[in-house]
């Protein structure tokens, strides 16, 4: 962020009345006028160029050599409310998920059931004349089916979702935090059906992270007091769909989306600022090992 000082620190050889000579350029940029130097190496440096340090302002160079009194670039970065780097596109993680997910279904859809077959998720069965499914050792099913998707209304209903409240709270976490809750999200989710539902039934969609992102902007919301009835009206009419009959509807990976979500998220925007990247990723951590002893248990059952 540019920072215009009140004042600039002088030199005997700024003494001088300013009207009997010009402003020198910055060192980095000639064209700007600055009254303005580095209090290490006394270079001219204009307002883009100020890096704060405790006493006045550094040029990037003196800063990068390591010289013990500016801060780092990075310091002077506005952040998100967890912490994260505020981009110039808030919803650039959004737009890629959203792509890949409309890459797979059309790929579903160019090649068919064979393909979708090969990544859905399911515990085991048999499959083109012999035994497979996570219990066989094909645990890359629970990452490839959160890329899946059943049919057209399907994934317009997710992707809608997803740019809906994926924007959002991307921008409020910041790129790396919102990834890491959107996988963990959706990994709890392929857990908890693999966990509960028939080791047959295959099941597949984006539904379990996006459920995760529900619970995240709940947190998120009563963090800031904000009014909870819209958000908890939408998980419960979501969730009273997910357990309808009628629907064909895994609410297993929902349920287990939606708990990974609150606790991910609650750890993102509650953490101590003192200790937030070793909460907010140490709490993911154990989210991916409860994911892990929960498939490892499954597995051992059904083997």
């Amino acid at each position: 962020m540019d920072q215009q000082p009140p004042g600039s620190p002088q030199g005997p050889r700024d003494q001088e009345p300013q009207d009997a000579r010009s402003l020198p350029g910055c060192y980095r940029h000639p064209d700007r006028e600055t009254g303005v130097r580095c209090t290490r190496c006394e270079r001219p440096i204009c307002p883009e160029c100020m890096v704060s340090a405790s006493v006045g302002f550094q040029c990037p160079d003196c800063v990068r050599g390591g010289s013990g009194t500016g801060h780092a670039r990075t310091a002077n970065q506005p952040r998100t409310l967890a912490g994260g780097t505020v981009a110039s596109d808030p919803r650039l993680v959004t737009k890629v998920l959203i792509g890949l997910n409309l890459a797979f279904y059309l790929v579903q859809v160019a090649v068919g059931g064979s393909f979708t077959d090969s990544f859905d998720l399911f515990g085991r069965a048999l499959l083109s004349g012999e035994v497979q499914g996570v219990a066989e050792g094909q645990w890359y099913r629970m990452v490839t089916s959160m890329f899946l998707h059943g049919g057209v209304m399907h994934i317009l209903f997710n992707m809608v979702s997803l740019w809906w409240i994926g924007g959002p709270l991307e921008a409020v976490l910041g790129r790396f935090r919102f990834i890491t809750l959107y996988f963990v999200s959706g990994l709890a989710g392929s857990a908890f059906s693999y966990l509960l539902a028939d080791p047959a039934q295959p099941s597949l969609g984006a539904s379990g992270a996006i459920f995760g992102l529900f619970g995240a902007t709940a947190v998120l919301m009563r963090r800031r007091n904000y009014d909870m009835r819209p958000i908890i009206g939408l998980l419960v009419v979501n969730l009273i769909i997910s357990f309808s009959p009628g629907f064909n509807i895994a609410w297993q990976a929902h349920v287990g989306g939606l708990i990974g979500g609150v606790v991910v998220g609650y750890a993102m925007v509650h953490a101590p600022r003192e200790r937030r990247s070793l909460v907010q990723y140490g709490v993911a951590a154990l989210m991916l090992a409860a994911v892990v002893v929960t498939t490892l248990v499954r597995t051992a059952q059904l083997t």
